[in-house]
């Protein structure tokens, strides 16, 4: 039981990856706070788990929030070991159709959104003598596609974040790590991209959610004390 003990938020996790990330979670023995925009979904995952999991129906981009967030896990788990920065907002558009009001909610949710995690769970994890944040990145975050303007560059911001991150917080033993999924089987995979999969994708497949998920696990368990800074990539070696 890789996480046996320990206390994991895991945001966007009403569905999707998400979701089978605090599966996975919970069956190795983690007790998991789950949060997402849309309360009706975190809650119904929080109740399929049982008792070792509360849902929380929270926008990342809000820091109040956040404030909420940490309070009821500690109300509820008394510490906090790992952080999923796992919701993100996506949405194709091209350079031309692309205005500031757009780009700044994109920026709000999966820079800010993450940032503000980070900057949540710092103290507890530092009272709790450290802990790992896991930033969720893309493929877009490692080269381009055109028509994914806004959502790229928010994603490039992760990698950087994650770093920068790594660097600062390491004195207090928290480790932060960028996992990147490729196409992964999930309701917003591209239907192109999965019906496409053999010419695309040098292992010839999609990836399912428990194949990253795994990684997830792995990445936040003690097994992977010595990773910081790092940047994974999970897609079949479609980036290479």
């Amino acid at each position: 039981m890789k996480l046996a003990g320990k206390v994991a938020i895991i945001t966007g996790a009403g569905s999707g990856m998400g979701a089978q990330e605090a599966r996975m979670f919970a069956a190795e023995r983690a007790r998991v706070v789950i949060t997402d925009i849309a309360g009706d979904a975190c809650r119904a995952i929080a109740e399929e788990i049982g008792a070792n999991a509360i849902a929380i129906e929270h926008d990342v981009a809000d820091e109040a929030g956040w404030e909420t967030v940490i309070a009821t896990t500690l109300d509820a788990f008394g510490k906090i070991d790992v952080l999923v920065n796992n919701a993100g907002l996506t949405r194709s558009d091209t350079f031309d159709n692309t205005d500031a009001a757009f780009l700044r909610r994109m920026l709000d949710v999966n820079i800010v959104g993450s940032f503000l995690g980070m900057k949540a769970v710092r103290g507890p994890m530092k009272d709790n003598g450290g802990g790992v944040i896991i930033n969720i990145a893309s493929g877009l975050a490692f080269t381009s596609l055109p028509g994914y303007f806004a959502y790229g560059v928010s994603k490039w911001g992760v990698r950087g974040m994650t770093r920068l991150g790594a660097k600062e917080l390491s004195p207090d033993n928290i480790r932060v790590v960028t996992l990147t999924p490729g196409a992964i089987e999930t309701p917003s995979l591209v239907p192109s991209v999965r019906e496409n999969a053999a010419a695309l994708i040098p292992l010839g497949r999609v990836g399912e959610a428990d194949e990253f998920s795994r990684v997830v696990v792995f990445i936040a368990s003690d097994d992977a004390s010595y990773v910081s800074g790092a940047e994974f990539l999970i897609d079949g070696a479609m980036i290479c």
